[in-house]
């Protein structure tokens, strides 16, 4: 799960598995499995970076 801030500045939990793509063209806009869409504040190479921190944790606690 990584937390993640909505436009509107409300922070939200995401389950990172979820995650199919995320562009950024100029808002980063993540795509889900279900076809929902997020947009979020932060820039696509963190959303990137934040699922990589996470998964390391899971694998290596």
């Amino acid at each position: 799960m990584i937390t993640l801030t909505k436009l509107r500045g409300e922070e939200f939990v995401l389950n990172s598995d979820l995650i199919e793509t995320v562009t950024e063209n100029p808002d980063t806009t993540i795509v889900l499995t279900n076809g929902n869409v997020l947009i979020v504040r932060e820039p696509m190479e963190e959303v990137v970076r934040k699922v990589m921190e996470f998964r390391k944790q899971v694998r290596f606690p």
